[in-house]
């Protein structure tokens, strides 16, 4: 399969939080670096008291939840989804809250005016925008000239390249969508961005129970070629890689704050 760019794909596979959730629960369970990928990101938020932000691409919403002070600060967080099926999720997640405003959106065709959020938010999603500059443009039109962009994402040498080494004999290719990652996202940002700044999070995965790896690799897009082999073939080769109990994968992930 071919970057994962195609609306259909990603339709199809955040119809309901099934498939996202299991990857979240991959990282949840057996991260090294324990601060957590959400708890990092929110760390580098500066959303000052009644500031206006807008999250594209909110996903389950899980991120938020344990933030109750930055949401208290926002005089308006609006939470937004390209999936109705996620915006629900998310409302299930965080609650009706006055400050809150849950949306459909596509990022491609932001609805408000110029000039309408001091801060705006798209993690792990960029790379399944269809159309990225215009995306990118509709999102420094809505975010005040003084705003920030924050955008989380993935590297090229990360988990999905240290799957498809070892599953190489089962047709498994490394052809995670690159897009936008952390190799390539601040030259694509910096056509609409003067000032970009990388941050990298530190961490790999140490798995101890390779059913729940497995789990997480039938969840991918990117893994079909293993949908005619046993699962139990999968995990029999995944174990043969551990040492004393334990397969460590790399991750690589980081973000962009841009302005």
């Amino acid at each position: 399969m071919n970057q994962i760019n195609d609306k259909t794909v990603v339709q199809n596979q955040y119809s309901t939080s099934k498939n996202l959730n299991t990857r979240i629960s991959i990282h949840d369970k057996y991260s090294t670096n324990k601060q957590g990928f959400g708890n990092w990101i929110y760390s580098h938020y500066e959303i000052e008291q009644g500031a206006r932000v807008l999250e594209l691409g909110c996903g389950t919403g899980s991120m938020w939840k344990g933030q109750e002070a930055l949401i208290k600060k926002c005089g308006e967080l609006v939470l937004s989804d390209f999936s109705d099926a996620m915006i629900e999720t998310t409302r299930q997640t965080i609650g009706e809250l006055p400050n809150i405003t849950y949306c459909s959106i596509d990022i491609q065709n932001i609805p408000y005016d110029d000039a309408s959020f001091d801060v705006v938010i798209a993690n792990m999603m960029l790379y399944h925008v269809p159309d990225l500059p215009k995306a990118l443009a509709e999102v420094r039109r809505v975010l005040k000239p003084n705003g920030k962009f924050y955008s989380a994402t993935y590297g090229e040498h990360g988990i999905v390249e240290y799957l498809s080494k070892l599953l190489g004999e089962y047709g498994v290719e490394d052809n995670v969508n690159k897009n936008f990652t952390l190799q390539n996202g601040a030259q694509i940002l910096s056509t609409v961005f003067k000032n970009i700044r990388k941050e990298i999070y530190e961490d790999s995965l140490a798995v101890t129970n390779i059913a729940d790896l497995v789990d997480y690799i039938y969840s991918l897009s990117s893994m079909s070629a293993l949908s005619s082999q046993p699962r139990e073939k999968i995990q029999a080769l995944l174990q043969q890689h551990m040492i004393n109990g334990v397969l460590t994968v790399p991750k690589e992930y980081g973000m962009f704050i841009s302005s």
